[in-house]
């Protein structure tokens, strides 16, 4: 028998076994307001709001979504467009001071062909980067390595917003 070498990656077991909800995770996650910590949002703003992506390409991933359940970029009001904006940039700005990330890919999926896991809400990434971050974990096993859980994230970046 060869040895192998055992990646361990137990927050992926409740996506793989869960039976996936009907509906916006989103707005399930606006709407329950008493649970801010279990559904790991960092941010309720009078437009928009930020939210962990609970399944993250790399740890510090955060969402950026308007409260309104909207599909299309130009059904955004100004207020929400401003609002977005700004808690983007205080978004970087957390991210930079907490997780002393060097970089950041910003941006949102416009549809399905797009690589929009849901396409009904329109909503912004933002992931965190480091140099180095992509080594040959990924490239040879098709596997990222996230070193931090979502919870203790959740407790660092929660006091910044």
């Amino acid at each position: 028998m060869s040895k192998k070498n055992i990646l361990w990656a137990p927050w992926r077991i409740g996506y793989i076994l869960n039976s996936k909800e009907k509906g916006c995770f989103l707005c399930r996650a606006l709407e329950d307001n008493q649970n801010d910590d279990k559904n790991f949002l960092l941010y309720r703003g009078q437009y928009v709001f930020v939210i962990l992506n609970l399944y993250p390409y790399n740890n510090g991933h955060i969402l950026v979504a308007p409260n309104r359940h909207i599909k299309d970029l130009e059904d955004m009001l100004i207020e929400e467009e401003k609002e977005a904006v700004s808690l983007i940039k205080r978004s970087v700005k957390i991210l930079k001071k907490n997780l002393k990330a060097e970089s950041f890919n910003i941006g949102l999926n416009l549809g399905k062909a797009a690589g929009a896991g849901l396409d009904t809400h329109i909503h912004f990434h933002i992931v965190p980067r480091w140099v180095g971050d992509t080594n040959f974990i990924p490239v040879f096993t098709d596997t990222k390595v996230i070193s931090q859980s979502l919870e203790e994230l959740y407790i660092q970046l929660k006091k910044e917003f």
